[in-house]
């Protein structure tokens, strides 16, 4: 799914109030961890995520394989908070077209 960027601006403004459903721990990015990610975009569909890690290179890591494997898409990145959205069968949010 590609977001236009009034779509993206949209979500962001659905998303300034939330507060991350999942953080990475020390372990950092593992399948349950996806799992967890998985499970809450289905039921919420846009989420933040909060991935604490100093290391740049590290987070933009994790961050794209956060997106590759829950096929979500990347609606803004925060410092340490990545917000993700993916449609659901409900189709909770209703996004404005492109």
């Amino acid at each position: 799914m590609i977001l236009s960027t009034k779509q993206k601006q949209y979500l962001k403004g659905l998303a300034h109030s939330l507060k991350p459903v999942v953080q990475l721990g020390s372990s950092g990015l593992t399948e349950g961890v996806v799992a967890e990610i998985d499970s809450a975009l289905a039921f919420h569909e846009l989420i933040k995520v909060r991935i604490p890690t100093d290391d740049r290179e590290q987070k933009r890591l994790i961050m794209d394989a956060i997106v590759r494997e829950t096929k979500a898409v990347n609606v803004q990145v925060i410092g340490h908070v990545l917000v993700l959205y993916r449609e659901s069968e409900e189709k909770k949010i209703r996004i404005p077209k492109g």
